[in-house]
């Protein structure tokens, strides 16, 4: 039995560090809408690894028991099996979760080839619940079993919580319009392809992966791989392409990567509308509040004349000088200077929550750093407006217009999660780990008032970043 339990101590290792790190530090399972399903099966599991873990430290199912003791083996192979087949379903799975996955199953394997003698001994004795005491490996096997306990209640709690998260009503002046959109398959451009069909626009999506982008997405659209080639006539061109900024140091190959990603698709939209005989009505492209550099004192809008050096603003003024060129043909031009967007599904929002659900939320340094943010329905609904707006050219702030600096922000996600929210990273720390980026843009900000879309008549449905918070987390 010494050596079943060493198996399983290192099986309860492996699963500490698949849940810890793949579960919730790299996919944020617990707040993706499209994770449901896998938490519950999780749930399920782990319940029965609990059950597992605490009989093999501390109790022998003898007779008619053993039975029932194989039987939830049985089951929990046969959930692990149904797992796989989820998890290839509804996410791409990172190849260090594929290998640990490996590892676990070869080593769950062994657990049964060693314990199935001794599971035929017991069917052998009297049926009755035997205790034992395998010393120190009995107390590692319950503290696993503690674990899988948790985190049996974390997985069901959070299946039960997690909902669909709707989509806004985009209602357009003119109906059925033709919509070539980039950054389909992104966490804003995935919301913005659906609720554009949902309102039965026809939607045409230039990916890199047809795969991904198609199951993210139901109703008609097309998807097409290359410009070169197309000859549609479009109403409107809405460029989001471009490789995300923050989770990753910026190196030279780095930064090298996130402007080729934003120039190059950029200049090939900008190709196509000069040699298209009928021109869209509007090309709306990207960028961000990166663009004004950061200050702790000024306000910026989108008169505020930007003077600096950093890479952000680097990056926006480029591609924004390179959309603005699409100009010249007759077309008129919008640039989004994005803020921080809200959602569940991708962005900033999922970062955050973990630590602040394991009760270890607070602020990067000091908090003193501005955060302008917006909601995913009013990113949305701003997009609508423009298009409906023949007026509205040139930079525009996709921003709430109550920004908040981050110790703020960091209170009031903890009063809606009821959660402290008093830690704080060192500012140190996060320079160390994250470099230039985590300056940049974690540890400075800008504070900016969507001037232009207020002035525009733009009607913002949260204003209030509680009330946006509470929305989005169903509370």
């Amino acid at each position: 039995m010494e050596v079943v339990l060493i198996l399983v101590a290192i099986q309860g290792l492996l699963g500490a560090f698949d849940t810890l790190y793949h579960h919730e530090f790299t996919e944020k399972l617990p707040w993706k809408e499209s994770a449901r399903k896998e938490l519950l099966i999780h749930g399920i599991r782990n319940f029965f690894y609990f059950v597992i873990f605490i009989s093999l430290a501390w109790v022998e199912w003898h007779g008619a028991y053993a039975y029932w003791f194989g039987l939830i083996f049985c089951l929990e192979l046969g959930l692990t099996l149904w797992d796989f087949v989820v998890e290839d379903k509804t996410r791409k799975l990172p190849a260090t979760e594929r290998i640990t996955h490996t590892i676990l199953t070869l080593n769950y394997g062994m657990v049964l080839a060693v314990m199935a003698p001794q599971w035929y001994a017991w069917l052998q004795q009297p049926s009755a619940f035997v205790g034992v005491n395998h010393g120190f490996l009995s107390w590692i096997a319950s503290l696993y079993a503690l674990g899988v306990l948790l985190w049996t209640l974390r997985d069901l709690s959070s299946a039960m919580r997690s909902k669909k998260q709707s989509l806004p009503e985009l209602v357009l002046d003119v109906p059925q319009q033709r919509f070539l959109i980039t950054g389909g398959s992104g966490f804003i451009g995935k919301k913005l392809c659906q609720a554009l069909i949902n309102a039965g626009h026809e939607v045409t999506i230039f990916c890199r992966n047809n795969e991904k982008t198609a199951g993210q997405l139901t109703g008609r659209f097309t998807l097409v791989n290359q410009l070169d080639s197309l000859n549609t006539a479009f109403d409107v061109i809405i460029n989001l392409a471009g490789e995300p900024i923050s989770g990753k140091r910026w190196n030279k190959k780095r930064k090298a990567l996130l402007l080729n990603s934003r120039l190059n698709i950029t200049q090939a939209l900008v190709d196509f509308i000069q040699r298209s005989e009928q021109k869209p009505s509007l090309f709306l492209s990207g960028s961000a509040i990166g663009y004004y550099g950061t200050s702790p004192e000024q306000i910026f809008t989108e008169n505020t004349n930007a003077a600096d050096n950093s890479f952000p603003h680097q990056l926006c003024a480029q591609w924004e000088q390179l959309a603005l060129s699409a100009e010249q043909y007759g077309v008129r031009v919008v640039t989004l200077r994005t803020g921080v967007v809200l959602g569940l599904d991708g962005g900033a929002l999922p970062e955050l929550l973990v630590p602040f659900d394991l009760f270890a939320g607070g602020t990067f340094g000091a908090g003193q750093q501005w955060m302008s943010w917006i909601h995913m329905h009013d990113f949305l609904g701003l997009i609508a407006h423009i298009i409906n707006q023949p007026s509205i050219q040139g930079a525009i702030n996709a921003t709430a217009p109550t920004p908040v600096n981050n110790a703020e922000f960091s209170r009031v996600l903890g009063k809606v999660l009821k959660r402290p929210s008093k830690l704080s990273i060192p500012e140190a720390n996060m320079k160390i780990l994250l470099g230039e980026m985590a300056e940049e843009l974690l540890l400075k900000g800008q504070h900016v008032i969507p001037e232009k879309a207020l002035a525009s008549g733009y009607q913002f449905q949260y204003a209030s970043l509680e009330a946006a918070l509470k929305q989005l987390l169903g509370k």
